[in-house]
């Protein structure tokens, strides 16, 4: 048995075969499938930290809940916070991902919030960076 050994998806060898839904939606209601593992993933953390706890039915907990802190005083004892609470929610709904860097940086002239996520895939050698930004 290799120690270290990197796993590929299946699904990234089945080049035709799409494996998750592309964000945001192209207009028309037309969903552009992705095809790789890394964007299916990318897409699935979008998705979570866009949605609010108590949005999805029949799963009232999932969500990053990450809007309601655009309208709160902006402080760095709220930006540790947030800091914290991402981390724990990433390591909770998505065990397979390992946060390498996180910052959580404030324009608070404009309201503002950015998330950057430094990301990898755990045994996949796959690593990416999420970018978001809250007004």
């Amino acid at each position: 048995m290799a120690f270290g050994a990197q796993q590929i998806s299946p699904n990234d060898t089945r080049p035709r075969v799409g494996i998750g839904v592309n964000l945001p939606f192209n207009e028309g209601g037309v969903f552009t499938p992705n095809y790789l593992s890394k964007d299916a993933v990318k897409n699935n953390l979008i998705n979570f930290f866009l949605t609010n706890p108590g949005e999805r039915p029949g799963n009232p907990e999932f969500g990053g809940g990450l809007r309601r802190f655009i309208f709160q005083q902006i402080t760095s004892n709220t930006l540790e916070f947030l800091k914290e609470d991402i981390q724990q929610k990433i390591s909770d709904y998505f065990p397979n991902i390992i946060v390498n860097n996180l910052n959580v940086l404030s324009n608070s002239d404009n309201n503002n919030i950015t998330v950057e996520i430094f990301y990898s895939i755990s045994n996949t050698g796959i690593t990416d960076t999420l970018n978001l930004n809250f007004q």
